[in-house]
């Protein structure tokens, strides 16, 4: 299928109206494009605006300049109807609804569908049923939302925006709440999705592992500006290349801690203590990782400083700058040997 944007934003400044005419600019002068089959990720501190964003690009909040326009026509020219067929929303507020079934839940999502009177057809069912297969929550469909999972009553929000059969969905937070496992698996879902229904995604996330992994685009919002003066510039693109050119190690470098374009991974500030480190891959990976943590700074080996040699995952050489070798069988025996050698 031909990639085609859209939603797309310019000049855009996003906020809230106050009394008496103020407005409270959050920021401003945004351009910003979504495209079918791809999933991107917002990326920014508490407080940057991504709820904002994300509220105002599906009409919840008015844009308070510039324009967003969806399959290129004015956000505003569309009714609430017809845009609630095109964008569905799945927002971190909590929802009591621990009393309704998961199909009764995910009925909801055809109410774009069902005119006045809400009564499902045929095909409002068929939907449903295909929903809850492309989450993976079918057999859950007679269970009640309270006897779910946090991580299964997030494929259930999913699944009541897959029926509305909206080309466009937007997640503010989705992974919050979840545990490790769970934030994985909702974000594979997402690509999924993406890929297989050529859905545009937008996503807010904190979880940067996995919005570089499995975001097809990353959206970089900074905190804006206050009282009203303009923000920092939003930046985007594919997440490779925002770590090639060294914009997410602008982005996440702060005091005392440092964006790794090597690992993608946010760390403590590189110690000056080097060691040197080499061998089997994972292995040596991994006892980087270890003497980092004890402050050390893994480095190529060389002469004058400690070095390790990762034979296997059960085999560890130190060598010493006095020619002295130490064998090891773990990493815990390994870095038992530094802190020897430093007291």
């Amino acid at each position: 299928m031909k990639q085609q944007i859209t939603i797309s934003a310019n000049g855009l400044a996003i906020g809230y109206s106050l009394r008496g005419r103020k407005r409270k600019v959050i920021h401003n002068s945004l351009d910003m494009e979504l495209s079918n089959g791809e999933v991107t990720c917002l990326l920014g501190l508490n407080g940057a605006g991504k709820s904002t964003l994300i509220k105002t690009l599906c009409g919840l909040l008015p844009p308070l300049a510039g324009s967003v326009k969806v399959f290129g026509a004015p956000l505003g020219s569309y009714s609430h109807n017809r845009l609630s067929t095109l964008i569905g929303v799945v927002l971190t507020e909590k929802t009591y609804a621990g009393g309704i079934t998961v199909y009764d839940l995910v009925s909801l999502g055809r109410y774009p569908h069902t005119g006045i009177f809400g009564q499902l057809k045929e095909s409002d069912h068929e939907a449903i049923s295909q929903s809850l297969e492309a989450v993976g929550i079918a057999h859950k469909a007679s269970s009640y939302i309270s006897e779910l999972s946090d991580g299964e009553r997030q494929k259930v929000f999913i699944a009541k925006v897959l029926a509305q059969e909206c080309p466009i969905i937007m997640l503010d937070e989705p992974t919050a709440f979840l545990d490790v496992t769970s934030r994985i698996e909702i974000m594979v879902l997402l690509r999924k999705l993406a890929r297989e229904q050529q859905k545009s995604i937008l996503l807010s996330t904190h979880d940067l592992d996995s919005a570089i992994q499995l975001g097809d685009k990353l959206w970089l919002q900074e905190r804006g500006a206050k009282d009203n003066r303009a923000s920092a510039p939003m930046v985007c693109g594919t997440p490779e290349d925002l770590i090639l050119n060294g914009v997410l190690e602008s982005f996440f470098s702060k005091k005392g801690v440092v964006f790794d374009s090597y690992s993608g991974k946010i760390s403590p500030v590189p110690s000056e203590n080097p060691v040197g480190v080499d061998g089997e891959a994972r292995s040596a990976f991994w006892v980087g990782n270890a003497l980092k943590r004890k402050g050390f700074a893994p480095t190529a080996p060389a002469e004058n400083i400690i070095s390790v040699q990762c034979v296997s995952s059960t085999e560890f050489i130190v060598s010493f700058p006095d020619g002295k070798n130490i064998k090891a069988k773990s990493i815990e025996e390994l870095l038992s040997l530094f802190t020897n050698s430093s007291s």
